[in-house]
């Protein structure tokens, strides 16, 4: 069976458990020898494509990179002719899209044939969840993810794709985790990667002050405040997200020995301050350190089922 990474909630705590295993063993193998990858980017980005590119040669492979204004998903050709065209050559594509509903299209046009990993999506972002958790684990329990149980993290700010799918893996994993966010940028229940179902794991809080939101946790983590798309409403989210800002009086609030998290690219000033970023206490670099692990893990857990 063709195996898909397009969520957190719909890969399985098995799958789950394998994919964070193999995302940290030596790199030295051949899993995809002689084999690529197809790097479909609607949206640009340096940490995401620099991973996996880097991860399919260290596997073995080589990767292929193709813009937005070279393919134009529904605009050029439509996403399912790009996935008939992409499963021909390659088994596997990493896409980074706008609308969500892409991989759903692409997997029926193609009969299942072409195993999909979502690199961001409107709805989603699981290779940058389990990053994180792979940095977490690696700074609280010795690299263990079950050592996360109990975990007490926060985020703050605008509550995105990046949020949902953080929340959802950590929530399973038993941390506990708080949300801060205004009411227009708070998280809401639904859609496909949805924290509010997780059931049996951490307990999520949602909370519309950012010193509520910290006060006692282990991690505090944050995002831009303006996603790509939404550049127009650049003044406005600044207006609305001011007291959201991670600066070092509300890293103040969290317990002694807090540790940050951004999932980069950082708008130094806005959501966060220098002070903060470039603290003893960031782990961001850690982070772009295990974006290049996560992609190994799941590369290597879709090509474990053949």
């Amino acid at each position: 069976m063709t195996r898909h990474f397009t969520t957190i909630a719909e890969t399985s705590d098995d799958d789950l458990r394998r994919i964070y295993h193999v995302a940290l063993g030596a790199f030295d193998d051949t899993t995809l020898a002689g084999q690529g990858v197809a790097l479909v980017f609607e949206r640009p980005s340096l940490r995401t494509r620099a991973a996996s590119s880097t991860a399919v040669s260290e596997l073995g492979g080589f990767a292929t990179f193709f813009s937005d204004e070279e393919i134009g998903l529904d605009h050029r050709e439509s996403a399912e002719d790009v996935g008939r065209t992409l499963a021909e050559m390659y088994a596997i594509c990493a896409a980074r899209v706008r609308h969500h509903e892409i991989f759903a299209r692409m997997i029926a046009a193609t009969g299942d044939r072409l195993s999909l990993i979502n690199l961001l999506s409107d709805v989603a972002h699981p290779t940058q969840a389990v990053a994180d958790v792979l940095t977490l684990a690696e700074h609280f329990s010795s690299g263990d993810v079950a050592g996360l149980a109990g975990l007490r993290v926060a985020y703050v700010g605008d509550a995105t794709n990046v949020t949902r799918s953080l929340c959802v893996a950590l929530l399973r994993l038993g941390a506990h985790v708080t949300v801060g966010a205004p009411e227009n940028y708070q998280l809401v229940a639904g859609g496909l990667e949805d924290p509010t179902t997780v059931r049996g794991g951490g307990a999520l809080r949602l909370v519309d002050a950012a010193s509520d939101a910290v006060r006692g946790v282990d991690v505090v983590y944050t995002d831009a405040w303006v996603s790509m798309g939404v550049e127009d409403e650049t003044a406005q989210r600044r207006r609305d997200l001011a007291s959201f800002r991670v600066n070092s009086d509300l890293m103040a609030e969290a317990a002694p020995g807090a540790v940050l998290l951004h999932c980069l690219p950082a708008h130094r000033g806005d959501e966060i301050t220098d002070e903060v970023l470039d603290s003893p206490s960031s782990l961001v670099w850690r982070q772009v350190f295990h974006r290049r692990s996560a992609m190994r893990g799941v590369l290597r857990w879709i090509k474990e089922d053949e």
